[in-house]
């Protein structure tokens, strides 16, 4: 719910900053046509006093329409003949004012732009006016998208910085309570080896003994994967087939008769080795596990399936429970995220950060259906590259 909360106010934000930036650039754009609105009125009243002055007779009064012709400080015009020669020009850019062969090149770029005006001089001669934006509009054409650029730009920078520290926050806050928790089974587990002890001492029958010790050992593999948690991972040539078997094997003695487990992998694969953290591997196959135990209702099945592609092994663990939305198939692996009541939420979230971080492989799922099942799909490359054999090496070890 929270996370889907949060959501629903990012698009909002996100809709509102595009309504935002909508309405400046439908704003700007409405500006920038009364602006070209008025050049082009005073590219029409500068022909105007070409044509009086071209057609005025001598000694004629034409102070005015020099003052008119003369105030066009701005907009780039030339005037040409019937001949396409050029007349005469006036505040063309300095590059295209040196020949006369710039100047038709600016001719060219700017005969599409707007529509000429035409001027007729007397004596059947006619002059065409084309002329360009001004500088001014050009620039606030420019300005209004630059800024809007410019702010996205820090928003979006601002915003991975803001979530890539409130994530490392997280992992922070998560690694510590996986750490303090291994601490603290630490303490009875010890009181708990020294009982055995004692069991065995006053006569208790040994396979009774024996059973509660291999799940004292289990308890000690689990502290064990808590506190290596945020610690530097170390990677060996493990073989990936016994690595799964062993959770097989010691999960189907312990789980309802209501619900199968089995392993099904190539015989090809049964020796292949692939680099892993053995603990934190089979921690990663044992929670997918549990989870499909229970997400299913009454009766069901787990199957776990070995295989490989080009480049990767893949392990796939499929259940036939309720299933996954899509919408929560993303949502599940962020830490604190849970569907349980007495939940954590820390299980995928370390899952990944296991897989991907540690391993420089993938988890996800692959497929879900409601009220059929779910299969979560880990890929392990043959492979491990330097670099990450490096990020694995190297991941940031958080002090408990």
């Amino acid at each position: 719910m929270i996370y889907s909360n949060k959501n629903l106010w990012k698009a909002i934000l996100l809709l509102v900053a595009l309504l935002i930036g909508a309405a400046t650039l439908i704003y700007t754009e409405t500006f920038l046509d009364e602006l070209r609105d008025e050049e082009q009125k005073k590219m029409e009243m500068w022909a105007q006093s070409i044509r009086t002055i071209s057609r005025a007779e001598t000694g004629e009064d034409v102070t005015l329409a020099n003052m008119v012709s003369q105030s066009n400080t701005t907009i780039p015009i030339i005037l040409v003949d019937t001949e396409g020669e050029i007349v005469t020009f006036r505040n063309i850019p300095e590059r295209y004012a040196q020949s006369e062969k710039d100047l038709h090149k600016y001719l060219l770029k700017i005969k599409d732009k707007n529509e000429p005006i035409r001027i007729n001089i007397g004596q059947g001669q006619v002059n065409d006016v084309y002329y360009d934006s001004s500088i001014v509009l050009r620039q606030l054409g420019i300005y209004p998208k630059v800024l809007l650029a410019v702010i996205a730009s820090f928003l979006v920078i601002a915003y991975i910085t803001f979530s890539s520290s409130r994530k490392a926050e997280q992992d922070r806050v998560w690694t510590g309570l996986a750490k303090e928790t291994a601490h603290q089974i630490g303490t009875p587990l010890s009181s708990l080896m020294g009982w055995v002890e004692i069991l065995r001492m006053k006569g208790v029958g040994e396979e009774i003994v024996s059973e509660i010790e291999k799940d004292i050992d289990r308890l000690n593999r689990i502290t064990d994967r808590f506190s290596k948690i945020g610690s530097i991972p170390q990677l060996k040539n493990e073989n990936l087939y016994k690595a799964v078997n062993d959770i097989i094997l010691y999960l189907n003695a312990r789980l309802p008769k209501k619900i199968s487990l089995e392993l099904k992998a190539p015989e090809r694969l049964r020796d292949d080795q692939v680099p892993l953290n053995l603990p934190l591997f089979q921690w990663v196959i044992e929670n997918l596990i549990r989870n499909g135990v229970d997400s299913i209702q009454g009766r069901g099945s787990v199957r776990v399936i070995l295989g490989e592609q080009a480049n990767y092994y893949f392990v796939e663990v499929i259940d036939t429970g309720k299933g996954i939305p899509r919408s929560k198939q993303k949502a599940i692996f962020r830490p604190g995220y849970t569907t349980k009541s007495r939940g954590w939420g820390l299980g995928l979230s370390l899952s990944r950060r296991i897989i991907n971080e540690y391993h420089g492989g993938k988890i996800f799922v692959s497929q879900s259906e409601l009220g059929k099942g779910t299969a979560f799909r880990i890929q392990l490359l043959k492979r491990v590259s330097s670099k990450h054999m490096v990020k694995a090496t190297r991941v940031k070890q958080i002090d408990s």
